[in-house]
């Protein structure tokens, strides 16, 4: 176990109309002032009801923009709480990229797979992580650039989950063509038709990658995916790339331009002479986990995988 110290919590949450996130932050915030931590709340989840004005009054807000980098500015942090499903914790993590900062998330909602506290746990599980009863569990990033036939990069991003090249409008097939190795020397994969292709981490791996097809890849190993999303032929199946690789991702197709999606939260178009390229991120995301929370308790708790039968079922 760490014995790192956190005074000041940020909390991020899905919706600050929620009763039931209202009463998590509550919660948190109880919990905090116990161990002598302050809590920040993200401004959209302050709420005007006499239930939460005492609380949200001893909180200060902080910034989460548009930009990763700049998200968490004042006061300084050193625990981020999400507060939702593992979209809201993609967004936080996506708000603290390269600061080092843990991540702990609260499930609000129905899967919560990369969660480690039940909503109806929170002031048993953050007693225990303000104890210092917690680990800390580092999970690998992604980089997307899309470059212009020059080589500029148009658009750069880190992402916690997946990268997904797919067409944007109606609902046609799409041909892309997949490289591998530097740009200086990429050896081609080859090329097919479908809805688009899924580059996912080994987090991301239970993610999109999963419905598509993909194998469960363990989160200490230094890999990512290469998901086809139905592709139009039973020759081209999901790919595991070394992590010193790079995958770039060219449209063979004239007809449609193509849209990139990041974590599922943002993005932006990709003209046909763009190149879409992946790498493993520099940076880390470091998640707080509990005592006997683990990636295969997670595995068979949400996923119901490998789970035993039923005697004499």
């Amino acid at each position: 176990m760490t014995t790192l110290a956190f005074r000041h919590i940020a909390i991020l949450g899905r919706d600050g109309a929620d009763p039931g996130i209202r009463d998590a932050y509550e919660q948190v915030a109880r919990v905090a002032a116990e161990f002598g931590a302050s809590a920040s709340l993200e401004p959209n989840l302050g709420s005007s009801t006499a239930q939460s004005a005492e609380i949200v009054a001893n909180m200060s807000d902080f910034v989460v923009s548009a930009e990763p980098h700049d998200a968490v500015t004042d006061p300084p942090v050193d625990l981020v709480i999400s507060l939702g499903g593992d979209g809201t914790l993609l967004r936080a993590a996506r708000s603290v990229f390269g600061r080092g900062i843990p991540v702990l998330g609260i499930n609000m909602g129905s899967m919560g797979f990369l969660t480690s506290v039940s909503g109806q746990a929170i002031e048993e599980g953050l007693r225990c992580v303000l104890s210092g009863e917690y680990s800390i569990e580092e999970r690998r990033t992604l980089e997307a650039e899309v470059r212009s036939p020059e080589g500029i990069a148009r658009a750069t991003f880190t992402v916690l989950n997946d990268v997904v090249v797919h067409k944007a409008g109606a609902a046609q097939v799409i041909r892309l063509d997949l490289w591998v190795g530097p740009e200086d020397d990429p050896e081609e994969i080859g090329s097919f038709s479908g809805d688009g292709v899924i580059l996912a981490t080994p987090t991301g791996s239970t993610a999109y990658s999963l419905s598509a097809g993909g194998p469960i890849i363990v989160p200490e190993l230094n890999c990512f995916l290469v998901t086809p999303i139905l592709p139009h032929t039973l020759a081209v199946r999901p790919l595991v790339v070394p992590g010193d690789e790079e995958i770039t991702v060219t449209a063979l197709d004239r007809r449609e331009p193509l849209f990139l999606t990041v974590d599922g939260q943002e993005g932006g178009p990709v003209g046909y002479s763009d190149r879409v390229v992946v790498r493993m991120g520099a940076s880390r995301v470091p998640l707080v986990r509990l005592p006997g929370h683990s990636f295969f308790t997670t595995l068979r708790q949400k996923l119901s995988w490998a789970v035993r039968p039923i005697d004499g079922g």
